[in-house]
Formats: structure tokens, sequence, C-alpha cells
């Protein structure tokens, strides 16, 4: 029994040597390129175990079916317009699994890697049909990046590199050199002085438009006030001549009236007077004054009396 279990564990290893040298397993985002005497002998696109000839016989390649990325350096084009701006793009792209595709890309390249660099070279080169397009259309949100990347793309998918699928192109940076970018400012920033200095220029003329024509309406005004306080003071004095005329005609007619409206205003509100009824207009309070000829009392201290008599101017 001791010596039946090395010869046992012998057999186990030769059947695993022999099983992994005739088998071999596809995941699901592979395909394999089956070579028999180095010679391509088939494509294994199925998922799962499969087999093959053992040892040098046959040799399996695997090749991955997933998206790949590549990115290209900064391109330096020129745009339509003769402006340079600095390009980087990148692309997705896979290996195409249909027909003999997969056959083509391993005799072309072997490797995901060679083909990587080789389209590097290609995007970088096609990355030139941005120089189609002018600097404005390449920036802002009416830009036409959108259409330069599908042109970019079309151009990478009329090479036919063989097994390669082109899916998508886009343009990451589009920036202008250091030696452009300072000159463009300054050409801006001129370009805002220019406008800065017309938009000034405006504001002033419109300011001295306006002022000139508060000017002119203000003259207008203060003319047309002028006339109308004239007016108003030449009907003022014709009214007054007129009352004046009146009252010389009956003097003392205005003389009672104006201790009337003298006694009115004396006697409006609240206030105390301590004064002498003989003397005008407080003598119209005395009902025992004395009546002149038109029957209006008078004062029996009339103002100035006091001056006369004493010699006081």
């Amino acid at each position: 029994m001791a010596r039946r279990i090395p010869i046992i564990v012998a057999c186990i290893i030769v059947a695993v040597l022999v099983l992994f040298n005739t088998t071999y397993t596809v995941n699901f985002h592979e395909v394999a390129v089956l070579t028999r005497f180095g010679k391509p002998a088939g494509v294994q696109r199925d998922a799962g175990l499969h087999l093959k000839a053992p040892l040098f016989i046959d040799q399996v390649s695997k090749l991955d079916t997933r998206l790949q990325l590549i990115e290209s350096s900064l391109e330096t084009v020129l745009t339509k317009d003769g402006q340079q701006v600095l390009v980087k793009a990148y692309l997705l792209w896979r290996i195409d699994s249909t027909g003999e595709a997969p056959l083509q890309f391993f005799n072309s390249y072997g490797s995901i890697e060679a083909a990587g660099k080789d389209l590097t070279t290609q995007l970088q080169g096609a990355v030139r049909a941005v120089g189609g397009y002018t600097f404005a259309q390449l920036i802002g949100h009416e830009s036409k990046i959108a259409e330069a990347e599908s042109s970019i793309l079309a151009d990478l998918r009329s090479t036919k590199v063989a097994g390669v699928e082109p899916v998508t192109v886009g343009i990451s940076q589009v920036v202008l050199p250091p030696k452009t970018t300072v000159a463009v400012l300054r050409r801006m920033a001129a370009v805002q002085e220019t406008l800065a200095n017309l938009e000034e220029s405006k504001g002033n003329s419109e300011a001295e438009a306006i002022k000139s024509q508060a000017a002119s309406t203000g003259d207008t005004i203060r003319r047309f006030a002028d006339n109308w306080a004239n007016d108003i003071e030449a009907l003022g004095n014709e009214q007054a001549t007129r009352y004046y005329e009146l009252m010389k005609a009956e003097s003392e007619l205005a003389i009672f009236l104006a201790w009337l409206d003298t006694l009115k205003g004396s006697l409006s509100g609240s206030t105390t007077f301590v004064t002498d009824l003989n003397r005008a207009p407080f003598h119209l309070l005395d009902l025992s004054a004395k009546v002149g000829p038109n029957n209006i009392p008078q004062p029996a201290k009339p103002y100035g009396s006091e001056a006369a008599a004493t010699g006081t101017p």
C-alpha cells in the first residue's frame, strides 16, 4: 500500500500536466487566437473551457475585446483663421471580434500595447482636422468641437487598421500657446480699452446733450415763471390801486375796517390782553365810546397824541 501512494500521486501530477497543456479557458470579454506550429489555426469566441493540442503543437493568445483608451500629446495646429492652438484628443477603441478580424489584428500587432502605439501616431495625425475650423468655432457654447471630433473619427475609420474598431474620439483640450496667449490677451485688452474709450466718448456726448437740453428747458421755465410773476404782480398792483382809490374815497370806513381786522386778529386764540380801551382798535369794545359823524366809534386817545404833547418825534 505504501508503494502505491507515490504511483497515485505521480499519476495525478501527470494527469494535471496533461490537462493543463490540452485545455484553456476564455473569459466573456476575450477572444482566443489559436496557432498551430506558429501559424493561425482559428479563433475561439465562446467563453468557457476548451481543448487544444498539447505542448508546442498549439499555442493560445488571448485578446481583450473591452474598450481601450489612448491619448495624443498636445499637437500644434494652425486654425483656418491662422491662429496657432494646442490640441489634445483621446480615442476609445476595441478589437473587432467579428469574422477574421482577430486573426488580422494578431498578425499585424500581436498585442494591444503594440496596436495602441500605432493608433496614437494615427490619432496625432488625424487631430490636424481641427485646422479646418476657425478659433472662434472651437470655443464658446456654439463651438463645432463635436463636428471636429466626428471628422477625426471618420479619418481614423477610413484608414482601416487591421482588426481595430475606433469607437469614440474626443477633444479634451484646446489651448493657446503661451506666447500666443499673451498676444491674444494684449489684443483683447487693447480692444476693450478702445471700446471703453468709445463708450466714454459716447457717454460724455450724451451727457453734454442732456445738460444742454436741461439748460434750455430751465431757461424756458424761468422765462415762463418770470412772465407769470410779472402778470401776477401787475394784476396785484392793479387791484391794489383800485382798492386804494376806493379806500381813499371812504377813508374813515377804511380805517374802521382796518380796526376790525386788527381787533379780530388780536382776540383770536386764548391770549389775555391788558389794554387801554381808550385807544384804537380796542376802543371798539367800549360801548360808551364817542361816535363820529359817520356813526363810527372814535378812540378817546388817538395814537401819536402823547408824542405830539411831549415833542417826541
